[in-house]
């Protein structure tokens, strides 16, 4: 039987494991499949300082390519598994070629959800946002003065909202919800937000739907919206939430809910193969979640890593997320679902705030806006299981170290 550890899926979470496989000295050969035609890269700068130019592709990768072949992992780009043999204990690729594991992991990450091609999801000029490809192509249509639909006021939707006022685009936000940001956080960090992007020139128009796209000559050039309004427009960014890919899985007979299901060492329902990223539900504080974040697919990748290995260490995530947004850093600790009280604090310096969400007495996580002394106390208090009293936090002379370290 074949002793190779194979990683499908050459994002953050398969290079991580891949890295930390070698880091740690294991000696067992390593192959690392990937879809597209460029090593492992970074994903988060693609829509911020890569589209706007001031960072290279070259500066994006974990590695240069010929790292891989210097720590004996062959990497395998532009190559789709189509398959996984569990009895056979091998993965089928596109072109039929296959390939044995003695250890699988899944490393698929999630996709965009577009628009369906009868309410013109598939005109030119209606972009996603997901990698390389898609920030090359959208790099191309921003134009000063042109005009931007950005479908969906979550935070990928106001990301790439920022980025083109940068390029002194037209922006028009619109969001089904009642307010934006209304599946990741509470209505006061929603409050903020708007006012920020407002203050920067975006029309953003809540309880708004798009009822479909119409085009000239197969490219995107007018929006007709829920309230019977019709936007010209040159281009529109769907923002909408993504999807795991998990239809592998799926196929291969593994338990697969909101993901791949996973134990707390990162292991499918078959004890041969493993899951990292955000294609996995994963435990979490007696509940199961999916975490869509690069820092959950680092840590558990790396916790996944020495669990293969022959570490026998569990994976207690940690979450924590962040948004850049002209000069606001929105820095997110902790995981808000279930949460029935929120409040709210003013930082020391001008413009800076945090949102502190609670269930009953417990601290579930704080959304810092250019406050990075609330960000990092609350990331302590998270891992030390601290929960400071609502009424300190809410006052600004309390002192949040002391709470961090009681």
């Amino acid at each position: 039987m074949s002793d190779r550890i194979v990683i499908v899926g050459a994002g953050q979470g398969g290079f991580a494991v891949a890295a930390k496989l070698r880091a740690l000295k294991d000696e067992r050969p390593i192959t690392l499949i990937g879809a597209e035609a460029v090593p492992p890269y970074q994903r988060p700068p693609l829509s911020k300082k890569y589209l706007l130019g001031e960072m290279a592709f070259d500066r994006l990768l974990f590695r240069p390519e010929a790292w891989y072949g210097e720590n004996d992992i062959d990497l395998l780009l532009e190559r789709f598994v189509e398959r996984i043999d569990r009895d056979a204990r091998q993965i089928v690729m596109q072109d039929g070629a296959t390939l044995s594991y003695g250890t699988l992991v899944l490393a698929t990450g999630a996709a965009p959800r577009r628009l369906p091609e009868d309410i013109g999801g598939g005109l030119q000029g209606v972009f996603v946002m997901r990698d390389k490809h898609d920030a090359d192509r959208l790099a191309e249509a921003m134009k000063p003065g042109a005009r931007l639909l950005v479908v969906g006021g979550g935070y990928v939707g106001l990301e790439a909202a920022a980025v083109a006022r940068k390029f002194d685009v037209d922006v028009t936000v619109i969001e089904m919800a009642d307010r934006i940001l209304k599946r990741v956080a509470a209505p006061e960090t929603a409050d903020i937000m708007r006012a920020i992007h407002r203050a920067h020139g975006v029309d953003i128009r809540e309880n708004t739907g798009l009822i479909h796209l119409e085009g000239e000559a197969g490219h995107v050039r007018r929006a007709v919206l829920s309230r019977g309004e019709t936007l010209e427009i040159d281009m529109a960014v769907v923002g909408i939430g993504v999807t795991p890919n998990d239809q592998l899985a799926k196929e291969a007979g593994l338990a697969v809910g909101n993901g791949i299901v996973v134990d707390r060492f990162g292991r499918t329902s078959d004890p041969a193969i493993f899951a990292v990223g955000d294609c996995v539900e994963q435990p979490y504080r007696g509940e199961r979640i999916r975490l869509e974040s690069v820092p959950n697919a680092v840590d558990q990748a790396e916790a996944i890593a020495g669990v293969i290995a022959g570490s026998d260490k569990a994976y207690e995530p940690e979450p924590w997320f962040w948004s850049d947004q002209y000069d606001v850093k929105l820095q997110i600790a902790g995981y808000n679902g279930g949460y029935d009280r929120v409040v709210t604090r003013e930082g020391a310096r001008e413009g800076s705030q945090s949102v502190w969400y609670f269930r009953g007495d417990t601290l579930l996580a704080v959304d810092a806006i250019n406050d990075a002394r609330a960000y990092v106390c609350a990331k302590k208090m998270l891992s030390a299981g601290v929960n400071p009293a609502a009424e300190a936090i809410a006052d600004p002379a309390t002192d949040l170290k002391a709470l961090a370290n009681p």
